[in-house]
């Protein structure tokens, strides 16, 4: 029988390191809420000033909650990572900082605003009206390699992906790399753009729910998720997500691994595979700014593809 838990945010953790201990040790089907601080760790609060801003401490970014080790997971399986809730606290930030963006040549001058969240949108930023849809820019497990590493670069791992799709009713497949998989989560936004091209969505504290269920024995190359149909947006979709330092090499990456899914779960011709991607495919750029790593999204919406349980 699967049980519920609550994890706490503190003690946050910034780095990736598999020699962390677990904070929570769960059995497959296990169902776990997550309190996550906003992507500063805190040190940003409603009324803090551009002054404020500049002073925080730069290594509490991406403070996470975690890491929860799976019982039975081992490096080879597959942990599927289910997202049933992702509540924001009707507040959060988004800025402009020196020398980060993708337009980082034309913004030069440090920036902080704060929105006020109401329910489902925002009307902070006048006349606009942007709806919410809240999800974790960091969703992890714990990377083969020993030693610690920053949360910024994504990688085969999941970790710093900011895609937008991973919002409450999608699914989360990830390569289990270490005994236990050891996910963390947060950097949660109320909202976010693809590309995030200004550093930062709607950074927001938020209550996260998910579902962790373990599959044994199924390789994969890196995340893959199931996206969910969102009104007046795309339907549910299957997204290949992949990050690499070179936008069009990492594309190429991903389109392939596209291939791949298709021939393979769907037992399509691989070129013809190939030419399905090319008419119904949607590739796009999801985060273009935690340098060194550009992370491109793949997605084929369900619709066009028979029904199909892949782990």
């Amino acid at each position: 029988m699967s049980r519920e838990h609550l994890l706490t945010a503190e003690p946050t953790h910034s780095v990736w390191n598999r020699d962390l201990d677990p904070r929570l040790m769960i059995r497959s089907g296990d169902v776990v809420r997550m309190e996550c601080v906003d992507s500063s760790g805190g040190q940003v609060k409603p009324g803090s000033t551009v002054d404020d801003f500049l002073k925080i401490d730069r290594m509490k970014i991406h403070a996470l909650t975690g890491p929860i080790a799976v019982e039975d997971a081992q490096p080879g399986d597959v942990l599927q990572v289910d997202v049933l809730d992702v509540a924001h606290k009707g507040w959060a930030w988004t800025s402009v900082i020196p020398g980060l963006g993708f337009l980082e040549e034309r913004f030069t001058e440090p920036y902080l605003f704060h929105w006020h969240l109401d329910g489902d949108l925002s009307r902070s930023l006048e006349p606009a009206v942007v709806p919410l849809r809240p999800f974790c820019g960091v969703m992890g497990v714990a990377r083969a390699d020993t030693g610690e590493f920053r949360t910024r670069p994504p990688g085969p791992f999941g970790g710093n992906m900011d895609v937008r799709e991973l919002s409450a009713g999608a699914t989360l497949y990830l390569p289990v790399l270490v005994p236990g998989a050891l996910f963390s989560a947060g950097d949660a936004h109320a909202a976010q753009g693809d590309g995030e091209v200004c550093i930062n969505g709607m950074e927001c504290p938020a209550d996260s729910t998910f579902r962790f269920t373990v599959h044994k024995g199924q390789p994969l190359a890196g995340p893959l998720i199931e996206a969910a149909p969102r009104t007046g947006e795309d339907g549910p979709a299957w997204v290949v997500v992949e990050s690499g330092e070179d936008a069009f090499e990492t594309a190429k990456v991903a389109t392939s691994r596209m291939i791949d899914l298709l021939v393979e779960r769907w037992s399509v011709n691989p070129v013809h595979a190939y030419l399905l991607c090319s008419v119904a495919m949607k590739l796009r750029l999801s985060q273009v700014v935690n340098r060194p790593m550009v992370t491109v999204s793949a997605a084929i919406a369900k619709s066009i593809l028979p029904e199909r349980r892949l782990f």
